[in-house]
């Protein structure tokens, strides 16, 4: 049988048996009491998966491996800001989680509480996380060196009883005080004051005490050698809350269930990423981001593998650190954003051949759309499969991917490739509600029940979660907000969030089209482009591009015109910038909202996930020099 023949028999079982197909991935984990059904969808869009079971992911993750793994490495963490190296057996793992679940325990920390964690990329972060998913602990990540509001506000949302935190992170080699930022979150935030533990890296000589804080060297010392049993829970129960990056208003809270959750970490990692127990897995995110909860964190764990916990940068000590690691501790699958590709891209093809990366079967990428010249770039660079997927914090785990496990399917550049089994996608038009066939551009959406793995509601706001995804049509779909395009063989082509479509004299544009021309050109790197208001033409095109390291830059009209001759006169833009960077998330993604704001002379707002606010400044140079 053919890989597209095994994908399409795979994928059609999982949707039109939906209840044996899941039943066969729930057989992946251990349950410590049988599920009485696969699912309960008695109250759309509400799904309830594996109904009854009882299980336990920290147990999944790390005791369950003892036996055979025991002295193999769980997490290898890198760290390139401190100059450290640390291996961690699953022995050493359940150790250290124990003792720390047994310290939440002694704090009063029981089943259902909420736990903040805000740490940077250090093995206690993911401790952390266990320690309370083996309490049965609601855990919420928020990203290192969030700013204090958006601190705050999630601090409200999720009203933890405890706080993780450490002294400071570094990024780049400078210093940031989590201490300082959280003091000032804890001043304006309006439910009672949780408790504080942190974890001191000695980053920092800024004094910064907070109210009643507990120094975790000095506590944990007591747990050592100390055994929790994990308390075991009901499948639906939440094992984490993440809140969506670039949230406007009221933090919006994914929430996350215990039992669909595993399944569908370990299932991925069998058919979509080909990793098996013993595999090593390096995952360049971080652990606050959605990423790094599935595929640093969980995933990895619950298959047996080996993850790589990486803190730093991808180009500091060189742009070859990544491959350094790829080739030393010889990771057969790498997970990571198009924007760190092309940021690597601007330095050239040399610092991946320099390493032997015989041992990397697949590289994956997410996050953002990958444009095809960066995928064209990377696969020729690395002479190995690349494969784009495509997905949200709210789900989990990809939407559209291609499989490693499976079988992979032919490539195409700039595709996400299929939908993965569970999910039953449609593309609709946004003014009429009909579904749209191939090659035509509409709203990417999912026929509920989500499978297994993805959100189950909006914490403590069932009418919002409801409201907000499943509102779009008539019918009850589940809206992406992506805008998307299948061809002929079934493949998408995501084109940019729906919101972003640029209408130009009643010519709509995605923003990802006029982007994706851009890319094209030799010397670009990456670029952005938006829809200005326009009196005549309701909106014009307004570009801005980075160009690739030592080329001589381009003018702009022979920029203008690349993207007229890949999509036509209408598409050209009216402004065209040649810019030195971009206004990004610290997980990578270019915010258009503050790049369109300042082109239309409004002020962007509060950014709490900008990764430097010295490129908005840079948008703004731009634009006052039309």
């Amino acid at each position: 049988m053919s890989n597209r023949a095994n994908y399409e028999a795979f994928y059609r079982r999982s949707i039109t048996d939906r209840e044996g197909f899941w039943r066969e991935q729930a057989a992946l984990i251990d349950w410590h009491q049988p599920f009485d059904s696969v699912l309960d969808y008695n109250r759309p869009p509400f799904a309830k998966w594996f109904v009854n079971g009882l299980t336990n992911i920290c147990y999944n993750a790390i005791d369950r491996h003892l036996a055979a793994r025991g002295e193999q490495a769980a997490v290898i963490w890198v760290s390139t800001e401190v100059d450290r190296v640390e291996e961690i057996s699953y022995r050493q793992l359940y150790q250290r989680v124990n003792a720390m679940a047994s310290l939440l325990v002694e704090m009063g920390i029981t089943k259902g509480d909420r736990v903040l964690i805000y740490l940077p990329m250090i093995p206690e972060a993911i401790i952390a996380m266990y320690a309370c998913t083996r309490i049965g602990a609601v855990h919420s990540v928020v990203f290192g060196g969030f700013a204090s509001g958006a601190l705050a506000s999630r601090i409200d949302d999720a009203a933890p009883k405890l706080i993780i935190t450490a002294d400071a992170g570094m990024r780049g080699g400078k210093v940031t005080d989590y201490k300082s930022l959280l003091r000032d979150g804890l001043a304006a935030i309006t439910v009672e004051a949780p408790k504080v533990l942190v974890i001191n890296r000695h980053l920092t000589t800024t004094p910064c005490p907070l109210p009643g804080e507990v120094d975790f060297a000095e506590a944990v010392v007591r747990h050592v050698g100390k055994e929790v049993p994990p308390v075991w829970v009901e499948s639906s129960h939440p094992s984490y809350i993440l809140y969506t990056s670039g949230t406007t208003g009221r933090p919006k809270g994914v929430q996350r269930d215990t039992g669909g959750y595993a399944v569908a970490m370990r299932a991925s990692m069998r058919h979509i990423y080909g990793v098996e127990p013993g595999d090593v897995m390096f995952t360049g995110s971080d652990v606050g981001w959605v990423v790094g909860h599935s595929y640093i964190v969980y995933a990895p764990l619950l298959t047996g593998a080996t993850t790589i916990l990486y803190e730093g940068l991808p180009i500091r000590p060189d742009p070859g650190v990544w491959w350094s690691l790829v080739a030393k501790y010889h990771a057969k699958c790498m997970f990571t954003s198009p924007t760190a590709i092309r940021l690597l891209k601007k330095t050239g093809v040399e610092w991946i051949r320099k390493y032997d990366l015989s041992c990397l079967r697949t590289l994956f990428l997410a996050g953002e759309p990958l444009d095809k010249e960066t995928h064209r770039w990377v696969s020729e660079a690395l002479h190995g499969s690349v494969v784009d997927n495509y997905w949200q914090t709210e789900t989990g785990w990809p939407i559209l991917t291609n499989f490693a496990g499976l079988g992979l399917l032919d490539l195409k550049f700039g595709s996400p490739t299929v939908p993965a089994y569970g999910y039953e996608t449609l593309l609709m038009d946004e003014h009429t509600g009909e579904k749209v066939g191939a090659n035509a551009k509409g709203s990417l959406m999912i026929k509920p029940p989500l499978p297994p793995g993805c959100m189950t509601t909006v914490w403590g706001d069932d009418a919002r979660f409801v409201e907000t995804y499943f509102s779009r049509f008539k019918e009850l779909y589940y809206a992406t907000f992506d805008y998307a395009m299948v061809d002929d063989d079934g493949y998408y082509f995501i084109m940019g969030r729906d919101d972003d479509v640029i209408n130009v004299a009643g010519h709509r544009l995605g923003t990802r089209e006029v982007e994706e021309a851009l890319c094209t050109h030799p010397s670009v790197a990456e670029a952005a482009a938006v829809g200005i208001k326009d009196d005549l033409k309701g909106q014009e095109i307004e570009a801005f591009v980075v160009l690739m390291s030592n080329v001589v830059p381009p003018s702009e009209d022979e920029l203008k015109n690349v993207v007229v001759r890949q999509i036509g006169g209408i598409a050209k833009p009216k402004f065209l910038h040649i810019v030195t960077a971009l206004p990004k998330t610290r997980s990578g993604k270019v915010i258009r909202r503050a790049i369109l704001a300042i082109a239309e002379g409004r002020d962007p707002g509060d950014l709490p996930t900008i990764e430097d606010a010295k490129t908005l400044d840079i948008i703004r140079d731009a634009v006052h020099l039309r």
